[in-house]
């Protein structure tokens, strides 16, 4: 069994906020439990690691167009063998601009993929499959970018129902052409993003934000059997550590060639492309 695991996305760039939101520390104590250094800067030094010792061989950190995360983009000038991008911050409401600065951004340095969280946007008034997404999703068909969509309730107090993955159906069908990821998975609506991904050739789902150990059975038996090649590791670092992920993945049931594309292969593959795999042969 390999060793080798890709974090598809980690967050360094909290502890550049002097003051967290309100709604940022609730989700800490009240939904993660999480610790008071969760909003902690970043040390390259014990990131890496943690990174080591659990056999992380590659993270995405989470960045944004509208406020660049000067941490994020530090740690990849510093090392590009281990950290790429995930860039956010789409203006969706003014693209044009926006999204010129994203194909720069992703011209000048070493992004994975686009990200956008339709609770967390808009104050939760637009669903994916609202046509005020549409040039995002033409320009990352055009770049051949991956685009990350949170899906699931969200854990703070924001609308959630915009969040539901039957509104990727549309997108799918109108974009069959975009590499589309549902994050953060899909509570209460697994059924519904395991349907879609049978589907849809173009579409992941990634457990980040989720413990291993409380992933629901069905999702875990769709890895096992015909989805073996769709479902994405991620740990949402800080809020829930690798050192608490990966052993939790490498518990599940799940036999070793399937929990090697899950931690490693799938997200190779979908993120990465070919170069990154010729390179690792």
């Amino acid at each position: 069994m390999s060793r080798n695991v890709i974090d598809c996305l980690v967050n360094v760039h909290f502890g550049e906020t002097q003051q967290q939101p309100g709604w940022m520390t609730a989700v800490r104590d009240n939904y993660f439990k999480g610790p008071t250094s969760m909003f902690a800067p970043v040390d390259l030094a014990e990131l890496l690691d943690e990174m080591d010792e659990q056999g992380v061989r590659r993270a995405i950190l989470m960045d944004s167009l509208a406020k660049p995360s000067v941490t994020a983009r530090k740690f990849a000038e510093a090392h590009p063998d281990r950290f790429s991008l995930g860039i956010g911050g789409v203006d969706l409401l003014r693209p044009v601009a926006s999204l010129r600065d994203l194909a720069a951004v992703v011209a000048d340095l070493p992004v994975s993929y686009a990200a956008v969280g339709p609770s967390f946007w808009g104050d939760g008034m637009y669903p994916p499959s609202d046509a005020v997404y549409y040039p995002l999703y033409a320009k990352c068909a055009e770049l051949e970018l991956p685009l990350c969509v949170n899906t699931g309730i969200p854990g703070p107090p924001i609308p959630g129902e915009v969040q539901n993955p039957i509104h990727l159906d549309r997108v799918c069908v109108r974009f069959p052409e975009l590499k589309l990821c549902m994050i953060h998975g899909a509570d209460p609506w697994w059924d519904v993003a395991i349907r879609l991904l049978v589907k849809y050739p173009n579409l992941r789902l990634m457990t980040s934000a989720w413990s291993p150990k409380r992933l629901p059975e069905s999702l875990v038996h769709y890895m096992r059997t015909r989805g073996s090649d769709k479902v994405i590791h991620a740990s949402d670092w800080p809020v829930l550590t690798m050192r608490r992920v990966v052993p939790e993945a490498r518990a599940l049931d799940l036999p070793p060639d399937v929990l090697d594309k899950y931690l490693h292969d799938n997200a190779r593959e979908f993120f990465f492309g070919s170069d990154a795999i010729e390179q690792e042969n």
